[in-house]
């Protein structure tokens, strides 16, 4: 039989007595010594019989004076210290390991669809098709889940959109969103199921619940990402966005916490094909926050859009302008290249700042993230900044004076040209050869 190692006893010392600190209390060191190693003096002092002490510290521990300590051999001392230096790793593998079994405990890719008046966001789509591939690379489900009322219909499209399960709240409740109603929803479900990938659209509603379930969650979230991809290696999400005034592209992992959050901006994605007649499971489950315990309420709902407001993300044919335009009236030009084209005039921050444009046209990564079939940027140099936020449309032309801009990078055709030349050529073309918008 193979012997074991023997195990080394921790060291236990020799009680001793500081100098100057006994305060004569009655023996007390004495009385609870269980060797007999301690006699008193005339002064009412122990003295300690080093041969007879066994280490037990009782003496110390009566001392009201603290008095007494333990003292240690040099080698004893030694011994101690790697001992603790052992317990220390020990410790630190057996949390790594607890760890790493709540993390394996956490499965599955969840997307948020989110819904105003049982109507998905189209953003849901999107992060759907890029869930699919996340599910695939990781060997899981993809599930989507729901929070509102009376939002049955969402599951079948769900399930169109590629989703293996949905999970839904169905609610009352839950009619307008509010942050505490539906961070409660989100958090019953994703705590009883625990989802390893949460994904949330970078709406105005989603920024608000994708930060309040991350804060409860104790976990990370990535906001804006414009790239999602799995490390087939760690099995985890790698989550890409721009850094550093979007400089640089940075990506980013959620190591040792659960789930990994990341929201994603509309048209950053693309929307899958629809796949009308999939179906499968739905987890319906109760809304457990009692009515009384609600503080807030909806007491009117005003649409942001008004008269006269446009919505660049949802566009076609765009045409931007840049610092090259030179000025606000240079853009009447981009008005009605867009008009003959069925289109709508962006621009690039640098405009925004100049003030010749409204920020609610400005595409970029401080604006809006577009995905047009056609995006004619004119006077644009192609800062990373705007490149983020456009590079991903159907076809991209690019007009600019110099021939080493950024912009080309991305075009699919680049124009090195004037654009004070260039647009109105284009202009007068589609007005001679009978212009026809892009659909």
């Amino acid at each position: 039989m193979e012997e074991k190692p023997h195990k080394k006893k921790k060291p236990r010392g020799k009680a001793r007595l500081i100098a100057g600190k006994c305060i004569a209390c009655g023996a007390r060191c004495q009385t609870a010594c269980p060797a007999d190693a301690i006699e008193m003096n005339e002064q009412g002092e122990p003295i300690i019989d080093i041969e007879k002490c066994i280490g037990c510290h009782k003496c110390v521990k009566v001392c009201p004076a603290s008095a007494l300590e333990m003292v240690f051999t040099p080698e004893e001392e030694k011994l101690l210290t790697e001992m603790a230096v052992k317990s220390i790793i020990e410790e630190d593998e057996a949390e790594q390991k607890k760890a790493d079994a709540n993390i394996k405990s956490w499965r599955g890719v969840w997307v948020f669809v989110e819904q105003s008046d049982s109507k998905a966001h189209p953003v849901s789509w999107e992060l759907l098709g890029v869930g699919r591939t996340l599910a695939q690379d990781l060997g899981v489900e993809l599930s989507a889940f729901v929070l509102g009322s009376k939002i049955g219909g969402l599951a079948d499209e769900a399930f169109a959109y590629n989703a293996d399960k949905v999970y839904f709240i169905d609610d009352p409740l839950l009619a307008q969103y509010r942050t505490e109603t539906y961070l409660q929803g989100a958090l019953s479900l994703i705590r009883k199921y625990k989802p390893e990938i949460v994904l949330i659209g970078a709406t105005g509603l989603g920024r608000d619940l994708a930060g309040a379930v991350a804060t409860e969650m104790r976990t990370g979230l990535t906001a804006d990402c414009t790239g999602l991809t799995i490390d087939k290696n760690r099995h985890l999400l790698e989550q890409t966005r721009p850094a550093f005034g979007g400089n640089i592209m940075a990506t980013i992992l959620t190591e040792k916490v659960r789930p990994q959050m990341a929201s994603v901006r509309p048209h950053v994605m693309p929307k899958p094909e629809m796949q009308p007649g999939r179906s499968g499971p739905v987890i319906v489950e109760p809304f457990l926050l009692p009515a009384d315990q609600i503080k807030s309420a909806v007491l009117e709902i005003t649409p942001l859009l008004t008269e006269g407001s446009i919505n660049i993300g949802a566009a076609h044919v765009i045409i931007s302008g840049g610092r090259g335009m030179l000025n606000p009236d240079n853009f009447k030009m981009l008005f009605e290249l867009s008009d003959l084209l069925g289109g709508v005039v962006g621009c690039s921050r640098s405009a925004v700042d100049a003030g010749w444009m409204l920020h609610e046209r400005q595409v970029g990564q401080t604006g809006k993230t577009v995905r047009p079939k056609l995006y004619i940027a004119c006077g644009i140099s192609g800062a990373i900044q705007h490149l983020v936020g456009m590079q991903d449309s159907d076809y991209i032309i690019a007009i600019n004076k110099d021939k080493n801009a950024p912009i080309f990078e991305v075009a699919h055709l680049g124009i090195v040209g004037d654009v004070f030349d260039v647009i109105p050529a284009l202009i007068d073309k589609l007005r001679t050869s009978g212009a026809r918008t892009v659909s």
